[in-house]
């Protein structure tokens, strides 16, 4: 693939280890550790204590754009309690340093002899190698130590928060643990039925059946239970089956032992489980295992769903998780992290503005570029790739500032930026995007611009039927059709599937944080807003224009609006009429012409968050605190009390617009239901009518009805038209809500 950054060299110093150190210690030990001075950058090693023979396994990057000198220097060194002594060194010029092209292989180290101040050979050797690759293309960039002038202020243990990396999140699953029945359980009361219970623990995740209704000492729950399982399948399946609040007894089952399906609707065989309870006698301390009863589950891990772990509004993938059942892939996805530009400073306490990182997800891979210290205009320059599946998938860019430099505390939390969301079905294939995209945050203050980021992008196609056939097809796999999972279910295992993403992306080295990825995952996203609410409910009346553009238009041309097109309309008509097997070709002809003459007004550049859409302009203040308010509400009874109300009225008005949207559905259902049976007659009697006219003399029927509706104006009623006033007085189902 093309180079889509530009190509930033840099300097690359490989320290891999080093052989036969003097000592320099009265111990007769050394402690060493490796300097390397590039011009006016320096990065250091990590010492190795009584090590003669120490390894490394190091790589530093310096850019060689900034560069005040043409010397890199390499000094060994040995740590000590006041002033560290020197070892030896060893020299290069940066202008004999051999350069990498694109796609070579990093340069092989050599054993280099240390020399002394004065260039005199001592004992010792280190390996080494340095080379000038390209930024965007050398293998260790990414985990190299990036130097630049900054950095010298910036701690070692910062350092390996700043570097860029690759992540990829777990591969998640749908774990079913079906509750049957049990048989025997015994109380721990004596003479006592139960009224029995299930909870199931899985992890972090709690679920629970309902209780009998009788007191049984063998219930039936007959109840499913969903649960979401990453790989590896480390945890354990906690049974707990209890009587009113009181332990009954607990079954724990390794999730590793739980059958996988796939895409065929076939279940695993129910099995009987014997229920311990762990009780502990009186002045014991050993715990006893005593026989509490059996209980029928049937558990399986489903692989033939796809678990969501992003909105499914803007999900990035809608592979089923069983990896035998997944589609080929479509095509290439290249994006291009440039830079930024008028950030805002996000620091203000400590002397700083902004250290400022990009975190990028698609599908299941995550990648964080490197972090830029103070500075108001980043520039990262980093290429990345993904595999692409489906065109409907959207690809996220995150902007953050990094707030874990320099020591700060492990609960600082990483402020965002601003975030792009980019669709793929709206990009053209092969073309290279460039553009500058707004960073917009809401805030409990209102929207605030942060600033833009520069993105380049390109889709490249490399299976155009594939493509073609995915558009064809379901959203989601078979398995989400054939036995779907209700609702309610679905969004409690999507806040699940996010908490576990999320957890394990903060396990890695260094992090992506729990902020982080959960502004990436829109994590409250289902949440309560009234902006949102206001949003949709204009986007439902904006949706709904089209068809009222096209009534208004029948209108104008019905009442003679613009005569010359009125008349244009009644040629058309007569040639229909006179030619209805033209009607369809011309309908399709009509949609071909219309999508060549809006091609030139297609859009230029990817879509982008608009606040004016999403109505975080004009959004009030007590709006905002209300849409960024705890869960449950932290606020007083008496603000609580003006938002309800608030909420009512909003609501009551969008629920009389889909009132009335469901009295049309349902008026037009009633006209040969008889519920109002003289209208039924009449509307029975009128077919009967047109069906005879229709067979007798179709093309004159028509054409009167045709110029019936575009008569002039001079013979048309103020009044509303008979068809609408039948229409309008069709009764509904509004007549029987309470």
């Amino acid at each position: 693939m093309g180079d889509m950054v530009e190509q930033l060299p840099s300097i690359y110093v490989k320290i891999v280890k080093a052989k036969g150190l003097p000592v320099k210690d009265i111990s007769g030990t050394i402690d060493p550790y490796v300097e390397v001075e590039v011009g006016n950058y320096k990065q250091v090693t990590k010492h190795l204590e009584n090590y003669q023979n120490p390894v490394w396994n190091s790589v530093f990057s310096f850019s060689k754009e900034k560069l005040l000198s043409n010397s890199i220097v390499v000094n060994v060194r040995d740590k000590d309690f006041i002033t560290d002594d020197f070892v030896g060194r060893v020299l290069f010029d940066v202008t004999k340093v051999p350069i990498l092209v694109r796609l070579e292989s990093p340069l092989a180290p050599q054993w280099y002899g240390l020399e002394d101040k004065n260039g005199q050979k001592i004992k010792g050797e280190i390996l080494l190698a340095v080379w000038i690759g390209i930024q965007a293309a050398d293998e260790f960039c990414h985990e190299a130590w990036n130097s630049d002038a900054q950095t010298q202020s910036v701690g070692g243990e910062s350092l390996a928060d700043m570097q860029s990396k690759v992540y990829f999140s777990p591969t998640l699953y749908y774990l079913c643990i079906y509750v049957i029945d049990a048989e025997d359980l015994i109380s721990s009361e004596k003479n006592k039925q139960p009224v029995a219970s299930v909870k199931v623990q899985v992890g972090h995740q709690l679920k629970a059946t309902r209780p009998t209704q009788v007191r049984t000492n063998n219930p039936m729950w007959n109840e499913k239970l969903f649960f979401v399982v990453a790989e590896p399948f480390a945890e354990y399946i906690i049974v707990s089956v209890e009587d009113e609040g009181e332990l009954v007894g607990r079954l724990i089952i390794p999730v590793g032992q739980v059958p996988q399906r796939g895409e065929l609707p076939v279940f695993p065989h129910s099995r009987r489980y014997s229920l311990p309870r762990v009780a502990q006698e009186k002045g014991e301390e050993e715990k006893k295992f005593i026989f509490a009863g059996k209980i029928r589950l049937r558990s399986w891990i489903d692989g033939g769903y796809h678990v969501l772990d992003e909105s499914s509004t803007f999900s990035s993938d809608f592979q089923p998780a069983s990896k035998n059942l997944r589609k080929p892939k479509i095509g290439i996805l290249q994006l291009g992290i440039l830079s930024a530009r008028d950030l805002l400073p996000m620091k203000n306490n400590d002397g700083r503005t902004t250290d400022a990182y990009c975190v990028a997800k698609y599908g299941n891979k995550w990648v964080r570029t490197r972090t830029c210290l103070h500075t108001l205009t980043p520039r990262w320059d980093e290429q990345y790739t993904w595999e692409v599946y489906d065109p409907f998938t959207v690809i996220t860019i995150g902007v953050f500032d990094n707030y874990h430099i320099n020591g700060n505390k492990e609960d600082a939390r990483d402020r965002s930026i601003g975030k792009v969301r980019i669709r793929l079905s709206t990009l053209e294939t092969d073309r290279i995007y460039t553009h500058y995209y707004p960073l917009q945050v809401l805030q409990p203050s209102g929207l605030k611009k942060h600033g833009e980021l520069h993105l380049v992008l390109q889709f490249t196609c490399t299976a155009w039927a594939n493509m073609v056939a995915q558009y064809g097809r379901p959203l989601l796999p078979r398995m989400h059709y054939v036995q779907p999972i209700s609702i309610r279910h679905i969004d409690w295992l999507r806040h699940q599937a996010m908490q576990i993403v999320a957890a394990r992306l903060s396990r890695a080295e260094p992090p992506i944080r729990k902020e982080t990825a959960e502004y990436m995952l829109d994590v409250n996203n289902h949440m309560f807003s009234l902006r949102k609410s206001k949003a949709n409910l204009y986007r439902i009346i904006s949706s709904l224009s089209g068809i009222l553009a096209i009534c208004r238009w029948f209108n104008q041309i019905s009442h003679w609006k613009n005569p010359f097109i009125t008349i244009l309309v009644h040629v058309l008509f007569f040639v229909l009429i006179r030619y209805p097997v033209l009607m369809l070709p011309n309908i399709f002809l009509c949609l071909f012409v219309i999508g060549l003459w809006n091609y030139p007004f297609r859009p230029k550049h990817p879509l982008q968050l608009d606040a004016r859409l999403s109505h975080a302009e004009d959004a009030d203040e007590d709006e905002l605190e209300e849409e960024f308010d705890t869960f449950p509400t932290s606020e007083p009874i008496d603000i609580v009390r003006v938002r309800y109300d608030r909420l009512r009225s909003v609501m009551g008005l969008c629920f009389s617009i889909v009132g009335d949207l469901a009295t049309k559905g349902e008026r037009a259902l009633s006209i040969v239901s008889w519920r109002d049976p003289r209208a039924t007659v009449i509307s029975t009697i009128f077919a009967l009518s047109c069906a005879v006219l229709l067979y007798v003399c179709p093309i004159q029927v028509a054409q009167l009805i045709g110029l019936y509706w575009l008569r002039h104006p001079l013979f048309r009623s103020k009044l509303p038209p008979v068809a609408v006033n039948f229409f309008n007085r069709l009764p509904a189902k509004s007549d029987m809500l309470l």
